[in-house]
């Protein structure tokens, strides 16, 4: 014989059901949660990372622009060595100001492009200002310097100029 469902059966089978809904909605709820705080966390963590970059990058060209004030500088130590007389006594000085300005500017990251004659142009660190016709040179290789170029920590902070080869 079976019995017949009660009332109270009826109703703890639709609060069983209701309760097992709730359940349901709240591991929803919970997942979702879980989802955004897992990309919130990675967001949090990539502009971190980013941040470091920014910071890094900051550090290594700090002092881009005082070097860059510099290299006039630099530019007319070397020049007023080129026409000093050798038995010059101030021409010792000038030289000896031209390396510890050099050392430091160095020790800050910044490098010399000074391309020789017959050395490969390369137009990411040198500026061709003309073209002449260079007996023993290969065309298009450098055949003059005409100012020293620098880069600083590897990025380019004044091009070369130079003179390149005729191509024939």
């Amino acid at each position: 014989m079976t019995q017949e469902p009660t009332d109270q059966d009826l109703q703890d089978a639709a609060a069983d059901a209701t309760a097992i809904d709730e359940l349901e909605a709240l591991r929803a709820e919970i997942d979702q949660l879980k989802a955004q705080s897992l990309l919130e966390r990675a967001d949090l963590e990539n502009q971190r990372k980013r941040l470091g970059r920014e910071l890094e990058m900051a550090r290594k060209f700090a002092n881009e622009r005082l070097l860059g004030d510099l290299l006039p500088v630099l530019d007319s130590l070397e020049a007023g060595l080129a026409n000093a007389p050798a038995d010059d006594p101030l021409r010792a000085g000038l030289e000896l100001t031209q390396r510890q300005l050099l050392r430091v500017a160095e020790t800050n990251g910044l490098v010399t492009v000074a391309p020789g004659a017959g050395d490969a142009f390369n137009p990411e660190h040198h500026q061709a200002m003309s073209m002449i016709d260079a007996e023993g040179i290969a065309p298009g290789a450098v055949a003059q310097l005409f100012q020293k170029g620098y880069l600083l920590n590897e990025r380019l902070l004044r091009p070369a100029m130079v003179v390149v080869a005729k191509q024939d």
